[in-house]
């Protein structure tokens, strides 16, 4: 998939709910405030990145692809950082940022562990990354056999799997919140979306959030 085909998807009635369903659960485990400073890690075309500035906060985005991150420059305020770099050795110092973002990018890390220690070690603040939820209708769809069309080779990881990439890591309050229950996108998956919990884990995306210690 090109990064235009990809980002245009967003644009999509389903599209734009999804992201926007993603996006309100992760803003609101990190309880950023304007101002404060967010990594989104593995950024892509950078939708997550720009609806991440658009509530104020002062923004980087890192991909490890030029292409997807040219494509990003040119379709973004001139505000905006964008960095090509490697999760798993993120070019940062400790403590960096306020906040690292990342939804569903992890899920093509070959070492993830290696990558949530260096979201961990360059947030201040918090850190909330998203995976490819193993127990959810998405993965019966796309997940299974490799993966098909943009899943095609992503990790997909259960609730337990997650959690353990945090084992010995200097963060507090790990939570897990799920979203996404039918990623159909039709009207009652959006209703569902409405009334299941978040807490529940079946949902498509899984989602860490965490204290820095």
């Amino acid at each position: 998939m090109n990064p235009a085909d990809y980002d245009a998807w967003y644009a999509t009635p389903r599209g734009h709910w999804v992201g926007e369903t993603e996006y309100i659960l992760a803003a609101h485990q990190l309880a950023a405030q304007a101002g404060d400073s967010l990594l989104d890690v593995g950024c892509g075309t950078g939708w997550f990145t720009r609806r991440v500035a658009a509530d104020g906060l002062k923004v980087t985005g890192l991909d490890p692809n030029p292409d997807w991150l040219n494509y990003a420059r040119a379709h973004s305020d001139p505000s905006l950082k964008w960095i090509e770099g490697d999760a798993r050795a993120l070019p940062f110092e400790d403590a960096h940022f306020d906040h690292i973002l990342s939804i569903a990018a992890l899920c093509f890390v070959d070492d993830e562990r290696q990558a949530v220690a260096e979201c961990v070690r360059v947030a201040r603040k918090r850190v909330s990354i998203g995976w490819l939820n193993r127990r959810s209708l998405l993965y019966w769809q796309k997940g299974r056999h490799g993966g098909s069309g943009a899943y095609r080779g992503a990790h997909w990881r259960t609730s337990a799997e997650v959690r353990a990439l945090f084992d010995d890591l200097p963060v507090r309050n790990l939570t897990l919140r799920s979203a996404i229950y039918l990623p159909s996108g039709n009207r009652w998956a959006q209703m569902l979306e409405s009334c299941v919990p978040n807490v529940m884990p079946w949902g498509s995306l899984l989602l860490a959030s965490a204290e820095l210690e």
